[in-house]
């Protein structure tokens, strides 16, 4: 991987997982649940008893929550160069969910081996985590389209 398509998977990703994480707080703010993915990391981080600070648990919350969002995102883009997917909104809906799928999968793993149980109500932190995703891989494909042309545009006129 060249470094423009490193920084087109990093914005590609930070965009997305900003909007899926707004997502996440709109809802809890709604339901008056605690369905925010970075809080809940950190919690679980809280749980390992690692030697670490309050703030540097909620640092490593955001950034793992934004590392597996890159890593996506790095999926997403090897689908799309070797033709496996189009890159379309039918394909973004069935990346989100499939992602969707995946992260309801990981986090009831992640409750279950951090024996860490939040008072939340799960049925309704997986559903939103699954729409949650369905906007992730909606404005990950969206984003991903557009930074196509600035991708050429950048290795064209721009020498690093």
């Amino acid at each position: 991987m060249d470094f423009y398509t490193f920084l087109q998977l990093l914005t590609v990703s930070i965009i997305a997982t900003a909007a899926m994480t707004w997502f996440s707080y709109f809802m809890s703010k709604q339901f008056q649940e605690l369905y925010k993915e970075p809080v809940l990391l950190s919690f679980v981080l809280s749980k390992f008893k690692m030697e670490s600070s309050v703030k540097s648990e909620k640092t490593m919350g955001w950034l793992l929550h934004f590392l597996i969002g890159f890593l996506f995102v790095f999926v997403y883009h090897v689908l799309w160069v070797r033709d496996i997917l189009p890159i379309s909104i039918l394909s973004a809906l069935l990346l989100g969910a499939i992602s969707g799928i995946i992260g309801i999968i990981s986090w009831m793993f992640i409750f279950k081996i951090s024996n860490h149980q939040p008072q939340i109500d799960f049925k309704g932190y997986y559903l939103q985590l699954f729409f949650a995703h369905l906007i992730f891989g909606i404005t990950a494909t969206a984003f991903y389209s557009l930074s196509l042309t600035f991708l050429i545009l950048a290795k064209t006129y721009v020498t690093i």
